[in-house]
């Protein structure tokens, strides 16, 4: 999954990644919608559409899509609108939202434990691909292992030509899936689908609903990273309004009538039944494409962690190659297989973290004096008006996804978001009264 794409989410080239970004450096509407877009319009989401057509009937999956886009604009509008507002990235809002310097950098952790894990997912499509069509007689636990191996290096050592691939598999992504969807949707009688049943293991509409919001999580999470480049909420509202579209509705949408035509929720079979050879290089241009950034930002928020704990420096390449083969050993377990359950858990894992942070600053408030007499500044509040760690938050973020797990009623996403936001409030009520 691409969490750094462009000016906008690459660290190592924003020099406002952890100060205020200044009012003339904002941006068109365009601008940042653009750059929104390409994570809304990728490869997991045409998977994650695959996977509903598959399991549920088409109006199941269409109202699950609908409810697990709500829950994404709803986080996503909540941070958006205050890291505009701030001129702020999320580790820095999450800071000031009550998680504190290291609990902030926790956040980043988990992040980077989940990217390890779309990490395998594009090794094991990429390794797919390869023995699909390039080198069918090898197995294909040896081809995972010597990709993730190779494209830990790569990572690591700062192979550019890999960004080269972003500028052809964006494009040939979304001609190949509008060339699908004519040959296996508007090209086929409309009796030969099968809208009203499910072809595999049936899936509820709350489960399919957080396996929706499970992919987009992360980049809801981290909206406040682009939304600080917008000029007012309007702008906000309008890119987050746009991705949701095209990617939710449209490619989530294609997918899962593509599904209904040809009977399996395989990828790569689907590629290579509609599109050939050049459906199967477009999974391998736009795996590698992702798993670039997914590395590379893996490695910053665990440098990160580790150098703000120890205040020594650590090396990024040793850091790079260890995480790279720890992805690629997810791969070798077949971590692909268990796309559901890993959606599930990322759907019950990060919605707890946004529902701390959107009590805290548009209910509680408890940063909002510091950080509206250094706005006009252009500065932010120095460390002495955080606490180290928020423990109240982290605690709140447990109770969250603990309910999202054990609590299968509704839809576990919105019942992990509703219950960390309750559980935060009221611990800091008790914090105000009894300390």
């Amino acid at each position: 999954m691409d969490i750094n794409e462009g000016k906008f989410m690459n660290v190592s080239k924003d020099e406002y990644a952890f100060r205020r970004l200044p009012k003339e450096k904002k941006t068109s509407l365009f601008n940042v919608t653009v750059v929104r877009m390409g994570m809304a319009t990728s490869l997991a989401q045409f998977m994650l559409g695959a996977t509903l057509g598959h399991r549920m009937t088409f109006i199941e999956a269409m109202i699950a899509t609908f409810l697990g886009s709500l829950a994404l604009t709803f986080v996503s509008f909540g941070l958006g609108y205050a890291g505009m507002k701030e001129g702020v990235s999320t580790s820095i809002l999450a800071k000031f939202c009550g998680f504190g310097k290291i609990g902030s950098m926790l956040i980043g952790v988990v992040i980077s434990v989940s990217l390890l894990g779309w990490f395998g997912i594009n090794v094991s499509l990429i390794s797919q691909g390869f023995v699909n069509t390039i080198i069918p007689n090898v197995n294909v636990i040896w081809i995972t292992v010597i990709t993730g191996f190779c494209f830990s290096l790569l990572v690591a050592f700062g192979f550019k030509a890999l960004s080269i691939t972003a500028k052809v598999a964006v494009p040939l992504f979304l001609m190949v899936i509008l060339f699908v969807s004519l040959n296996e949707i508007f090209l086929k009688p409309i009796n030969s689908f099968s809208f009203s049943h499910h072809n595999g293991e049936l899936l509820s509409v709350g489960d399919g609903a957080t396996m929706v919001a499970g992919l987009f999580i992360i980049f809801a999470l981290l909206t406040p990273d682009i939304s600080r480049y917008c000029k007012n909420g309007k702008h906000v509202f309008w890119m987050i309004f746009s991705s949701i579209i095209i990617g939710e509705f449209f490619i989530n949408g294609i997918a899962i009538l593509v599904v209904h035509a040809v009977g399996t929720d395989d990828v790569v079979k689907i590629m290579l039944h509609s599109a050939g050879f050049i459906g199967i290089l477009t999974i391998i241009l736009s795996a590698i494409k992702v798993n670039d950034i997914n590395l590379y930002s893996s490695s910053l928020h665990i440098l990160g962690f580790l150098e703000t704990l120890s205040n020594r420096k650590f090396n990024y390449a040793a850091i790079t190659v260890s995480l790279g083969l720890f992805g690629t050993l997810l791969a070798s377990l077949g971590i692909l297989e268990h796309l559901v359950s890993f959606l599930l858990l990322l759907g019950v894992i990060f919605p707890p973290i946004a529902g701390v942070m959107l009590v805290d600053y548009y209910i509680l408030k408890t940063s909002r004096k510091i950080l509206d007499e250094t706005r006009e500044k252009g500065l932010l509040p120095d460390d002495s008006a955080t606490p180290l760690i928020g423990w109240s938050a982290i605690f709140a973020c447990i109770v969250g996804t603990l309910v999202g797990v054990f609590f299968t009623f509704g839809i576990p996403s919105l019942n992990s978001i509703l219950a960390a936001g309750v559980a935060y409030w009221v611990l800091m009520q008790f914090k105000l009264r009894y300390t």
